[in-house]
């Protein structure tokens, strides 16, 4: 998501395009080649730019104004945000305390009055809080329990939201508390599922890019793959039988990053989800590996299995999934849409040690590297990539 460009606000963000008919964000539009300029529109913001396009790729900040954005400097940031939070709140006596970030260029921080608490929100464009605010209310919409939005002011990007507190999944999993927690968990992707909304897709198109991440920042970046088309060779027949898997499950509401970093533990209705702005439709394990293969904790195969079937039987009852799906294919389309997942993931995890400057994210690439050994050795199908990712091992790439 980086582009060039030396304004704070959007420095290290890259829109590609394509020529004529293109999308950006989820918006279709035309440009007219007669023009000197182009129009299209980046997540509700107006954008435009020269139609020089050097490789297909327009450069934010260096070829484009973003018209609903302001080019401030942090400090004006600062101000501006001073500003606006006094008067959501309406007074000026708060503190500010900042919490842990995510993976994304947001930031948190725990916003005090005398008599209540809030979390803000900085996400600066071009980030996307509205997302985040229409899919939180689709989400409680469906009983879900979700930061309720109390304030915007989307042009800089800034949400007041209420606080679900400070007890994440993660630190309070362990032997004991891991099936209750779970359980909870799975019967949340029971009411999220079902839920009609107008998202994109998990197209064909999708899924290769998603990959793509995975060799372009793993593969090539991180291991120094050389030999580019033996590797593709080798991976293209595995990523096809991955496309096929997710392609013939149900297709449902995926929140993408359902897993213990982004569930907590609440005193009523638990969890309280977060992180659901890239929600998409998609295939119905999805959520579910990102619960129990999660990238930050591991538990072993028989409990994964005895999770999996009880969320099986929770989905035919719900009317998710059909009865006549086996318990041996239903784990088999978690397994591979959980490798897909993986192979992603430590693209992800490399990107954002080499472009965002977040080396914390390589200490939990072994985890992945498990569940990919495990995944290919268990099917006769994978094994060439069990071979593959061996050979990269025993040469040291």
């Amino acid at each position: 998501m980086g582009v060039g460009g030396t304004d704070p606000i959007i420095k290290r963000r890259r829109i590609s395009i394509r020529l004529g008919t293109y999308t950006v964000g989820q918006r279709e539009q035309s440009d007219d080649k007669s023009n000197k300029t182009v129009q299209y529109t980046f997540h509700k913001y107006k954008i435009e730019c020269s139609p020089k396009v050097v490789n297909n790729r327009i450069f934010v900040g260096q070829t484009a104004n973003l018209s609903a954005i302001s080019k401030v400097t942090s400090m004006d940031r600062k101000n501006i945000l001073q500003q606006w939070l006094s008067g959501a709140l309406k007074t000026t006596t708060f503190s500010c305390t900042p919490l842990t970030n995510d993976a994304s260029f947001r930031r948190y921080y725990r916003i005090q009055t005398h008599n209540t608490q809030y979390v803000l929100m900085d996400a600066p464009p071009p980030e996307a809080p509205q997302l985040f605010a229409d899919i939180a209310g689709i989400l409680a919409k469906a009983g879900l329990e979700v930061p309720r939005v109390f304030a915007a002011n989307f042009a800089h990007g800034f949400l007041l939201l209420s606080d679900l507190g400070d007890r994440l999944y993660l630190p309070a999993l362990n032997v004991s508390s891991a099936d209750g927690l779970y359980q909870q968990a799975m019967q949340a992707l029971i009411q999220i599922q079902p839920i009609t909304a107008k998202l994109p897709t998990f197209t064909r198109d999708f899924l290769q890019a998603q990959l793509n991440i995975f060799e372009e920042w793993y593969l090539i970046r991180h291991r120094a793959v050389k030999a580019l088309e033996p590797m593709r060779e080798t991976l293209a027949p595995i990523y096809e039988l991955l496309f096929t898997a997710i392609e013939c499950q149900p297709q449902v509401f995926v929140h993408r990053d359902y897993h213990s970093r982004n569930l907590m533990i609440l005193d009523e209705r638990s969890p309280g989800i977060l992180d659901f702005q890239d929600a998409m439709i998609g295939p119905i394990t999805y959520d579910l590996v990102s619960l129990l293969q999660d990238c930050y904790i591991s538990w072993p195969r028989e409990k994964i299995i005895q999770w999996v079937a009880d969320f099986q039987a929770r989905a035919v009852v719900a009317e998710l999934l059909s009865s006549t799906i086996t318990e041996n294919e239903f784990l088999r389309w978690f397994d591979w849409t959980g490798l897909h997942r993986h192979l992603k993931n430590l693209g992800i995890f490399a990107r954002l040690h080499y472009r965002d400057n977040k080396p914390q994210y390589l200490n939990d690439m072994p985890q992945i590297y498990q569940y990919i050994f495990e995944t290919s050795s268990r099917y006769e199908a994978l094994e060439p990539l069990k071979d593959f990712f061996q050979t990269l091992q025993a040469r040291g790439a």
